[in-house]
């Protein structure tokens, strides 16, 4: 199943406990990279049978990130949710659930339906004219985007010799911002 122990978390003659506690690396069982895998890849299988989804996932490890993929389903909007709320949750609970299991690897990326995807190829569209802009008017761009986006960007303009990307500010304000280099 999902990883819910199967004994309660308390007793009444007990305190409850109200937060797990969670183990710390090198602490009981460990799950290697493919163990994690192969976890993760049934985890989120069954969450999504819990909606009634029924669909193979399709798993591979990628920089110490395992890539979790759901094909086109009749609930994808529900599951990628708006401004892809819901997939990051079903991300948190399947890295969560890696973390309560001791896995190598807890990090977890999961795409629906190839929405990330599509979605990286959009920015990557949008990043290139930003980029021709800083380069024909030599102009730094500051931009709002989320972290995501701004991996997708500085990814992009590694590209370019003569453009340098960097992020500034803490948590919601932080900002991305694409300047030209002074190549002297």
């Amino acid at each position: 199943g999902l990883g819910i122990p199967a004994e309660p978390l308390f007793r009444s003659t007990e305190t409850p406990k109200l937060i797990p506690r969670f183990k710390k690396l090198g602490e009981g069982v460990f799950m290697n990279r493919d163990e994690s895998v192969r976890f993760a890849t049934k985890y989120l299988e069954d969450l999504l049978s819990f909606f009634g989804i029924n669909v193979a996932v399709w798993s591979t490890i990628d920089d110490q990130v395992i890539q979790l993929s759901v094909p086109s389903t009749s609930l994808n909007s529900l599951l990628i949710g708006k401004n892809a709320g819901n997939l990051r949750a079903l991300q948190h609970i399947v890295s969560m659930g890696l973390t309560m299991k001791n896995a190598e690897i807890t990090r977890v990326n999961i795409d629906i339906a190839d929405y990330k995807h599509q979605r990286m190829e959009r920015i990557e569209k949008k990043a290139e004219g930003w980029i021709n802009k800083v380069r024909q008017t030599g102009e730094s761009i500051t931009l709002e985007l989320n972290a995501a986006d701004r991996r997708v960007v500085h990814k992009l303009a590694e590209d370019y010799s003569d453009i340098y990307t960097h992020s500034e500010g803490e948590g919601r304000e932080r900002h991305l911002i694409i300047s030209k280099k002074n190549l002297e």
